[in-house]
């Protein structure tokens, strides 16, 4: 008999999408995937030169659980470079993935009793997480209208005696919005008045449009910093999800239960990858604005034609490489004997019958809502935006 929390645990449905878009096309047939959350680009030239040159050095055995040193170095010089942000190598942990540290901090701050502040539309593992360490999920609702903005008002509405954390995602997957300079620090200062830990999840913060320039929570207020824990990775900014290497950043008691809770579960991340981190942080940088220019083309085109489909509306993303057009117009219309009664019935719909993979909103925190992953060729971009159309006209 499996435990209450196994069979209360359903898997992550972004995976689920990408893994039967796999095994349609394994059977022949052309899909249009927009499901994956990964670059496809590849990983650049010199990042992966490291890893092979680690491999003829025999660089295989374990490393330190919580990360090598040399790695925590270039962690803490990349946020020193890019967040005016100081840390010690007692502050960071490398973890198996961006996912991985959220896991091992969740583990390491929440229980039963705790509220987490989750603002919606969230990324799909935020709520299994929390609810894995026996603390609850509490749904903050933002609006389209207001940039999807967590406000001073709203954060207050929410909070309190059992309020543990906030989880601040930005740029945001699914909806690409960000979090503006003035909200940041009301936020920070209500965290601080409430005795607040803040999860900053900044993984998308090189994936930037229309000259928006990423910032930092922690780096307001040293009284904000004492409270928050970064999340991040090299995946998105390098290409490198399938690598598996995230990096935490916070208080040094918080970061060593992580690495205590890690020594424990996977212990260190895969020593080849760890080198390739290196190079990936302390090499050239140029191939990120290349990344980010073509993601640009390809949201602009996607945005401009979605929002020609009757009744669509679509958030214009600030970074991250998605899009998250709301689609309620055509809730309770009909394809042949089929009722489009939800997002998911929706993207049903689109894979079965139009070979056009795309993750249902309500995974995300909202019904009616879907996400679509431009981070693919403008080839499938444009013709999956066409079978979209196609299958809103033939609605009836």
């Amino acid at each position: 008999m499996l435990s209450k929390r196994a069979e209360a645990l359903k898997p992550s449905p972004t995976l689920a999408i990408s893994a039967k878009e796999k095994a349609l096309k394994a059977k022949g047939l052309d899909i249009a995937g927009f499901g994956a959350g990964e670059p496809d680009f590849d990983t650049p030239e010199h990042i992966k030169q490291a890893a092979i040159d680690a491999i003829n050095k025999n660089f295989t055995r374990y490393t330190p659980a919580s990360g090598m040193d040399e790695l925590k170095d270039a962690v803490i010089e990349k946020f020193k470079r890019d967040n005016n942000l100081t840390y010690k190598r007692e502050e960071i942990i490398i973890s198996c993935g961006g996912k991985h540290a959220l896991f091992n901090l969740f583990e390491a701050l929440f229980q039963e009793n705790d509220e987490v502040l989750v603002p919606s539309p969230y990324w799909v593992s935020y709520p299994p997480m929390i609810e894995l360490t026996g603390a609850k999920p509490v749904i903050i609702e933002t609006d389209e209208k207001e940039d999807y903005q967590v406000t001073p008002q709203l954060l207050k509405r929410h909070i309190n005696k059992n309020t543990k954390a906030i989880i601040l995602n930005y740029p945001s997957n699914p909806v690409g919005s960000v979090y503006y300079k003035e909200n940041l620090e009301a936020i920070g200062k209500i965290a601080v008045e409430n005795n607040l830990y803040i999860i900053s999840d900044e993984i998308y913060e090189k994936i930037t449009y229309d000259e928006y320039v990423h910032t930092s929570i922690a780096s307001f207020d040293n009284a904000f910093k004492e409270r928050t824990i970064i999340c991040h990775g090299v995946s998105k900014t390098y290409a490198m999800t399938g690598w598996r290497i995230g990096f935490a950043a916070g208080p040094g008691h918080i970061i060593k239960a992580m690495a205590n809770i890690q020594s424990q579960s996977t212990s260190n991340p895969t020593s080849v990858s760890q080198m390739a981190a290196i190079a990936a942080l302390n090499g050239p940088q140029d191939f990120i604005p290349m990344m980010v220019r073509e993601f640009k083309n390809r949201k602009d085109y996607l945005v401009k034609e979605l929002l020609t489909i009757e009744g669509v509306t679509c958030y214009n993303p600030r970074g991250a490489f998605y899009v998250f057009p709301n689609f309620n117009s055509i809730i309770g219309k009909r394809y042949k004997d089929r009722v489009i009664d939800s997002s998911t019935s929706w993207t049903e719909v689109l894979l079965e019958d139009f070979h056009t993979a795309v993750v249902p909103g309500i995974e995300f925190g909202k019904e009616g809502y879907i996400r679509l992953s431009f981070a693919t060729s403008m080839e499938v971009i444009k013709k999956g935006v066409e079978r979209i159309k196609q299958a809103v006209n033939e609605l009836k």
